[in-house]
C-alpha cells in the first residue's frame, strides 16, 4: 500500500462517482416520464429492473469471459463507460417507454464494466488496507446513485433532458480519467482464457461463500430501498403538502448520506475487523426493516431522521463485505470473483424490487418495505455458520 501513488485511490472515487450516476438516471425522471408517457406506478420498478438486469447480464458475459482478469481494467472502464454514456443519452430522443426499458437495459450492461472493475483496479493497488479503499469506492457510488436526485431537485423548469445528459457527460469525464491516470496495480495477475468450472471452484471455498451470501442479503436490501425512497416519503404524513423537488432533495439525502457511513465504516473495520463491522451494519438495516410499519406513524423530521439513519446502515457495509470477497477469491480471478458475485447479487435485487412493487400496489403503504428484512435476517444466518475470521 505505501508504494501506491497518491492520486490513485481519488482517481478511482471521483471516476466511480461519474459513472454511476447513470444508475439511478432513469428514477430521478420517474415524474417526467410519467407524464410524457403516461406511466403508472409499477413502471418505477420496471425501469429500475431493466437497468438491473442489464447489469446482471452484463456482469455474466463479463465473468464468464473473464474480460477483467484478461484485458487491462482501465481500457474495460474506458470502453464501459463511453457505451453506458451512450445507451443513456439515447432516452433525450422522443422514444417509447419500451425503448427506455431497452436504453436502461444497455446502460445496466455496461455498467458491468464500471462498479466492479473499479473495485477490482483498487484490488489491484491495495492488499492491504482493502476494506478502507473500497469503502471510498462504494461512497462513490452511492453519491453517483444519489446524484440525478439532486438533480432533479433544483427546478421544474429545468428539462429532465438536462439529467440525462449531465449523466453521460459526467460518465465519459470518469472513463478518461481511469484511463489517463491509472495504470495497472502492482498487485494484478493476469487471468487465463475461461474456465467454467473455476467460478463453480470459487464457491466451494466456506469463507468465500459465507462472505458472498452475506452480500446477497445485503442486496436483496439495498437497491430495493433506494428505488422506493421517493415513494415512502411522498406517503408519509401529508404527501401533497411536497413537493416533486422537495421530495427529489430529500431523496438526494436519504440516499447520498450512505458515503459518508462508507467512510465511517471503513475506517471502523480497522479497529474491529471487516466481518464484525459488516455484521453490525446488517443487523441494524434489518432491524430498520423490521421497524418500517412503525416510521410511517411518526412525525415528519422523525420519520426523515430514521430514513437518513438507515441510509447509512444499509449501504455502510457493501464495501466491507467486497473487501472479504475480494480478500478470500483466488488472486488470478479476483476480477471475476467480483464480477460474479455481483451478478449474483444484483439479480436478487430484482426480486425484491419487483416484490415492493407488488407490496406497493397491494398492501398497505406502512409495509411495502418490510419484506425487505428477509435479506439482512439469511445473511446474518450465513455469516453466524461460517468460519469466516473476523478480519
Amino acid at each position: 500500500m505505501k508504494n501506491t501513488p497518491r492520486h490513485i485511490l481519488p482517481i478511482i472515487v471521483i471516476a466511480q462517482f461519474f459513472c454511476t450516476s447513470l444508475w439511478f438516471a432513469g428514477n430521478a425522471i420517474m415524474p417526467e416520464l410519467a407524464i410524457k408517457l403516461s406511466l403508472g406506478l409499477t413502471d418505477t420498478g420496471y425501469i429500475t429492473s431493466a437497468v438491473q438486469f442489464g447489469f446482471i447480464m452484463g456482469t455474466l458475459v463479463y465473468a464468464i469471459l473473464t474480460i477483467a482478469d484478461r484485458f487491462n481494467p482501465a481500457n474495460v472502464f474506458l470502453i464501459s463507460a463511453f457505451f453506458g454514456a451512450g445507451f443513456n443519452s439515447l432516452m433525450v430522443l422522443d422514444v417509447s417507454f419500451y425503448q427506455i426499458l431497452t436504453f436502461r437495459f444497455f446502460t445496466g450492461f455496461f455498467l458491468a464494466g464500471i462498479y466492479p472493475v473499479g473495485m477490482k483496479i483498487a484490488a489491484d493497488y491495495y492488499e492491504k488496507g482493502l476494506g478502507k479503499a473500497l469503502s471510498f469506492l462504494v461512497g462513490a457510488l452511492v453519491l453517483g446513485t444519489a446524484l440525478p436526485h439532486l438533480i432533479s431537485s433544483y427546478d421544474t423548469s429545468f428539462d429532465w433532458k438536462v439529467v440525462i445528459v449531465s449523466t453521460s457527460c459526467l460518465a465519459i469525464g470518469g472513463g478518461l480519467l481511469i484511463k489517463l491516470f491509472v495504470s495497472e496495480g502492482p498487485y494484478r495477475k493476469k487471468g487465463q482464457k475461461p474456465k467454467f468450472g473455476q467460478m463453480k471452484q470459487a464457491f466451494q471455498n466456506r469463507p468465500f461463500r459465507a462472505a458472498a451470501f452475506g452480500y446477497f442479503g445485503h442486496m436483496w436490501e439495498l437497491y430495493a430501498f433506494w428505488a422506493f425512497v421517493p415513494l415512502v416519503i411522498q406517503n408519509n404524513g401529508h404527501p401533497r403538502l411536497y413537493s416533486g423537488e422537495v421530495i427529489s432533495l430529500q431523496s438526494f439525502l436519504i440516499i447520498a448520506v450512505g458515503a459518508l457511513a462508507c467512510f465511517i465504516g471503513g475506517y471502523i473495520s480497522e479497529k474491529l475487523g471487516t466481518q464484525k463491522t459488516a455484521r453490525t451494519f446488517l443487523f441494524l438495516s434489518g432491524l430498520c426493516c423490521l421497524l418500517s410499519p412503525f416510521a410511517f406513524e411518526i412525525d415528519r423530521p422523525y420519520f426523515l431522521a430514521f430514513m437518513v439513519f438507515w441510509g447509512m446502515v444499509v449501504i455502510a457495509d457493501s464495501p466491507l463485505f467486497s473487501s472479504l470477497v475480494a480478500i478470500r477469491a483466488t488472486p488470478e480471478l479476483k476480477g471475476t470473483a467480483m464480477t460474479i458475485v455481483n451478478c449474483i447479487g444484483f439479480a436478487i435485487t430484482i426480486v425484491s424490487i419487483q416484490l415492493v412493487s407488488y407490496f406497493a400496489i397491494t398492501f398497505d403503504e406502512r409495509i411495502i418495505l418490510l419484506p425487505l428484512a428477509l435479506g439482512p435476517a439469511l445473511g446474518l444466518l450465513a455469516l453466524r455458520k461460517s468460519t469466516v475470521g473476523s478480519s
